[in-house]
């Protein structure tokens, strides 16, 4: 009754905590920050329902709610227990939340990297008192300590003169290849370090990645090989992502298994954009890997830890 059309909606970008989702109001016109565990919550400010939360209207009277989260495991870490759909920050770099005995966690500090360039010939992180977040400095140094860090990433005599200022043109482009997945079954996300881009920045870039359903049926080794096959589903499937399913079906390659007590992980992949579309409209284009080969070994990833990376792992980069 309180909705009024057509939608008018702030022309400013929203602006929510991060961890936060943005969700639709109950008139269905504009995004506003959903409320969190505990929070008062109404119809035009719904309870952020990505991490299971609803507004209970049985406690509080006069249109107004207070977000509770469906039943779940609760999280153990380091001794102190969580609630289900409760937000915690273990330390001030990290935005965590419990979400059915499973923790997921957000850096609030940037994750790049930086090599040197013609303008930052020595670039430190230092850390500042009363600042939690490393900051970049640019030190200044001799031309001759200049040019020894500035050959690493830029070449000396390019093929065609540059035009002024074009980083890109003169920049020797360096990729790590792509770490192995952080989860074992189901979507996690896999990273690499590039400087493939117009600053000629060392940045870090990820891509989601699923090695095999976490419900997928392993197939029988033949006799005499110690390998399954690398299986394929049956029927296309669409890609779940944060609550957004992929626009289009695919048929993706899965790893199987070894019966000798080796993993089996991706072993040569490529990268595909992938467009998803969530419930509230949105869409978005996310990289994702795509598995052409896979192999067994013995360096196996161990349970997965938010907070110590046990696997290193890596893959063979991009196959053309």
């Amino acid at each position: 009754q309180a909705c009024t059309y057509p939608c008018q909606c702030p022309s400013q970008p929203l602006q929510c905590p991060a961890g936060t989702s943005h969700v639709l109001d109950a008139c269905g016109c504009c995004k506003v920050c959903a409320r969190q565990l505990g929070e008062l919550c109404s119809l035009q400010k719904p309870c952020d329902h990505h991490k299971g939360l609803y507004c209970d209207f049985s406690k509080i009277h006069r249109g107004s709610g207070i977000c509770l989260a469906h039943e779940g495991a609760t999280c153990d870490l380091l001794g102190k227990i969580y609630h289900n759909g409760e937000s915690f920050q273990p330390t001030c770099k990290l935005q965590c939340i419990c979400m059915d005995g499973a923790i997921g966690c957000i850096p609030l500090c940037s994750d790049d990297l930086r090599l040197p360039s013609p303008e930052c010939p020595n670039p430190r992180r230092v850390k500042f008192r009363n600042k939690c977040c490393e900051e970049w400095i640019c030190e200044e140094g001799s031309e001759e300590n200049r040019f020894e860090t500035g050959m690493a990433v830029f070449r000396e005599d390019p093929a065609r003169k540059p035009e002024l200022n074009n980083l890109q043109e003169n920049c020797l482009v360096q990729t790590t290849e792509w770490s192995a997945c952080s989860k074992s079954c189901g979507m996690g996300i896999s990273a690499r370090v590039t400087n493939d881009n117009p600053q000629c920045r060392l940045e870090k870039e990820t891509r989601l990645c699923m090695v095999r359903p976490c419900d997928f049926p392993m197939e029988k080794t033949k006799k005499g090989k110690k390998c399954v096959r690398t299986p394929k589903p049956r029927q296309s499937l669409h890609f779940e992502f944060s609550g957004c399913t992929s626009t289009r079906s695919y048929r993706p390659k899965f790893c199987g298994s070894c019966t000798d007590g080796r993993c089996c992980t991706p072993y040569v992949t490529s990268t595909v954009e992938v467009e998803f579309r969530c419930p509230e409209g949105d869409f978005f284009q996310r990289k994702m890997m795509f598995i052409k080969m896979c192999s067994c070994h013995y360096d196996c990833p161990r349970d997965n830890d938010i907070f110590l990376a046990t696997y290193h792992r890596r893959m063979v980069g991009d196959h053309v």
